[in-house]
């Protein structure tokens, strides 16, 4: 069997490129977990080793020599006091002379403990340390290809749909996009071609003792969600934007239906649009057909933050646009007409050009009419929308009617919000953020 293990190291060493070293370490602390657990004494320190020559193993147990064995105290979950000693770290003189005469105390006792039936261990504990460094490897191996690619755009085939996220072929490697970085609205079958963002190289076991929490996702994690793929296509597409001659400063997005991107050129003899546009459209055209008929908004960014929320809110048109910088508010005054177009299909517009914008400034929708009743008509509805918020998410009215402001009139707009966008918005608590949060998943539920 010994002679046997030691041909499998070989042959993986040369099949796999995984040093046989490597795989005789991985072997040795397997089989030393192993055997420390099933010690009829207890062990703290358990070596094994495999002879690189003959493949015999041999496993021993380390003990510090003392006169007596040491105490501690040491308090339970519900804070009682317990007296543990050492056994498993020390063990008396009286004792460690039975295994070896000439030891002395202060010295470690080295206490052979190989098991008689350890062909069976061996063949187990192996096959079983083998596989997990073959992973390990092979991971290593992924993200050494890859690490470099992360942010970046990159193509595979459709292979197959597990748990809702779909598994693409890279050719070297899977990768994986997840139901929450899906665009809803798309459908693929296996062995379509697909583009999507390399999101990052997600490492369970890492993840999961960095951050202290379970995480499920392992290995190439993609996205065509993410406002970021958005911009890597325009990269692309746009040579002038790759050369960094026109830059995107802001870009915010509905995946699957709307997209507003604000550029703006580092020459002024370069119009920063139509460099994105394109001939004829052609650029956005290319871009759009790959976000499979998503809608994007290419503005002028502008110094001028008037201008530039004017620019956001588009096609609405303004009556007058006041910047009060003391509240961080931007008061926008609309027609009623204009009204309809500023907030958009289900508050799109606004919800947008806010994200666009970004930082802490709020954009405030103001009607100004000459007939009082569309006014008094526009005030009824955003009263009644904010009601009905608070009533759906069990939050103050308050609250609701901040909400309202930002251009989230329903709950339904509030969960294609990413959680950490939500959090962000300016005046809402953590606390009615974390309530919001779980009417959300309870709707997904």
């Amino acid at each position: 069997m010994n002679h046997e293990l030691l041909a499998v190291l070989e042959y993986i060493e040369q099949e796999r490129g995984i040093s046989k070293e490597q795989l005789v370490n991985a072997v040795e602390k397997a089989l030393a977990a192993t055997c420390q657990k099933n010690l009829d004494r207890r062990a703290k320190n358990v070596e094994a080793k495999l002879n690189r020559s003959n493949g015999s193993i041999r496993v021993v147990a380390i003990y510090d020599v003392v006169d007596a064995i040491d105490t501690y105290v040491e308090k339970d979950r519900e804070g009682k006091e317990k007296v543990k000693d050492k056994a498993d770290e020390q063990i008396t003189l009286q004792e460690a002379v039975q295994f070896d005469p000439s030891v002395k105390v202060g010295e470690q006792l080295r206490m052979e403990i190989t098991p008689k039936d350890f062909g069976r261990i061996v063949a187990q504990t192996a096959k079983q340390a083998i596989l997990q460094e073959i992973r390990k490897a092979e991971k290593q191996t992924i993200e050494d290809e890859f690490k470099d690619q992360v942010g970046e755009i990159v193509s595979g085939t459709v292979r197959r749909y597990e748990h809702g996220n779909i598994i693409v072929d890279l050719q070297k490697a899977e990768a994986m996009i997840p139901a929450r970085e899906k665009v809803p609205s798309e459908q693929y079958m296996p062995g379509d071609r697909i583009n999507a963002l390399l999101l990052r190289i997600a490492n369970k076991e890492k993840d999961n003792k960095e951050r202290g929490r379970e995480n499920k996702e392992d290995g190439l994690i993609l996205s065509r969600a993410s406002r970021e793929f958005v911009r890597k296509l325009f990269e692309r597409e746009v040579s002038e934007i790759h050369d960094g001659i026109v830059e995107i400063v802001s870009i915010s997005r509905d995946a699957g239906s709307r997209s507003k991107l604000a550029v703006r050129s580092n020459d002024p003899r370069v119009d920063p649009v139509g460099a994105c546009v394109g001939m004829r459209g052609m650029r956005v055209k290319n871009i759009t057909n790959e976000l499979n008929g998503e809608r994007v908004d290419i503005i002028p960014f502008s110094d001028d933050l008037a201008r530039y929320v004017s620019n956001a809110l588009h096609p609405a048109k303004a009556e007058k646009i006041d910047v009060d910088y003391s509240s961080a508010t931007i008061h926008f005054y609309v027609d009623s007409e204009n009204s309809r177009l500023a907030f958009g299909k289900k508050a799109q517009n606004i919800r947008l050009a806010q994200k666009l914008i970004g930082g802490d400034w709020k954009i405030n929708l103001i009607l100004v009419d000459e007939n009082n009743e569309n006014a008094d008509d526009f005030a009824e509805e955003k009263q009644r929308r904010t009601e009905e918020l608070s009533s759906v998410l069990g939050v103050s009215v308050e609250t609701a009617e901040l909400l309202v402001s930002n251009g989230f009139l329903s709950l339904e707009g509030l969960s294609e919000l990413p959680e950490e966008d939500l959090r962000a918005i300016k005046g809402l608590s953590s606390e009615d953020a974390s309530v919001i949060l779980d009417k959300i998943a309870q709707s997904k539920s």
